[in-house]
């Protein structure tokens, strides 16, 4: 018999350090043993999109802090790290209040800048940030959102960013003729991880459109898990959402991936039901995930531009 994965789920109503301090302390012990020492090298990968995207776009800064507080406690060294689709994640860092939340703790923020080629499964050799991979445990920490290309991003969507910079426009533009292409490349890219565990950032979330410019939608849920597929899973079921019109997740659900079906789920805290009536809204009809050529070639001369500020 296989066994269930823990996906814990627990009512966080704000971004206030003690509430988020004490909703941790449930959340995580129930997601299951982590390996953790003294020293053990643990990278917080928000979702970072730019330095001025709405901040709603982004893992806010509160949670990035108080969850980068919980593994200073314990005794781990801390960084944080991201590639945002723009510019550099030190900028983001400071634009999106993290900096100054995290403010006097022994913390480093890191560039993804170093770029190693791994081959998925499918054959295709893929740029990963190399420090993505440099670390004990990768802590990722997504924010729950909607998104016009793939109906919804959250855990899985979110390891995305471990690839470097520009190759992300670069995959748009070679696998994007299908979201379930797309999706394929983004689920192998989990094989590439060390271990790791997912914080949900379920407070106040994006809704009706994303990933940039949707609405605001006090949700309140802190989500935790050691499977980002099962996370995913239970969030559909939360949100009240079709998980068949998740690219995502049709692909989780055809590789007969752990934590793909709800059975295979145990719920040691709430349970999906607990958060029914949200009125989460997703994209009715998603745009295509290749984009058009002038994006494209203006996406590149923006990272130039900024890449040449940055210097």
């Amino acid at each position: 018999m296989v066994a269930s994965i823990s996906v814990a789920l627990e009512r966080c109503q704000g971004y206030e350090r003690k509430v988020l301090q004490s909703v941790l302390e449930r959340v995580i012990p129930c997601i299951g043993e982590l390996n953790l020492s003294p020293g053990t090298r643990v990278l917080l990968k928000p979702n970072l999109i730019s330095a001025s995207a709405p901040s709603l776009a982004c893992t806010h800064a509160g949670f990035v802090a108080a969850v980068a507080a919980w593994f200073l406690d314990h005794g781990c060294r801390v960084v944080i790290g991201d590639s945002p689709a723009f510019g550099s994640a030190i900028n983001a860092v400071e634009r999106q209040g993290i900096a100054k939340a995290v403010l006097g703790m022994n913390i480093q923020v890191v560039e993804f800048a170093s770029v190693v080629y791994r081959r998925l499964p499918s054959g295709i050799s893929v740029g990963i940030a190399a420090e993505a991979l440099d670390c004990d445990l990768l802590v990722n920490l997504p924010k729950i959102k909607a998104h016009d290309q793939m109906y919804v991003s959250m855990a899985v969507k979110n390891i995305f960013g471990i690839v470097r910079g520009p190759r992300k426009s670069w995959l748009h533009m070679r696998y994007g003729g299908s979201h379930m292409e797309f999706a394929r490349i983004i689920l192998d890219l989990q094989e590439l991880l060390p271990e790791n565990i997912t914080l949900a950032d379920g407070i106040e979330v994006m809704h009706r459109h994303g990933p940039m410019h949707g609405e605001l939608l006090s949700l309140g849920c802190l989500a935790g898990s050691k499977s980002p597929v099962a996370l995913d899973t239970a969030m559909l079921a939360l949100l009240e959402l079709e998980s068949v019109k998740s690219p995502l997740w049709r692909v989780a659900r055809e590789r007969a991936l752990s934590g793909a079906q709800l059975s295979g789920i145990e719920f040691p805290l709430l349970a999906p039901s607990d958060f029914i009536g949200s009125g989460f809204m997703a994209p009715k009809i998603l745009n295509p995930v290749r984009f058009r050529p002038l994006r494209y070639v203006f996406n590149s001369l923006k990272r130039v531009v900024l890449g040449l500020h940055r210097e």
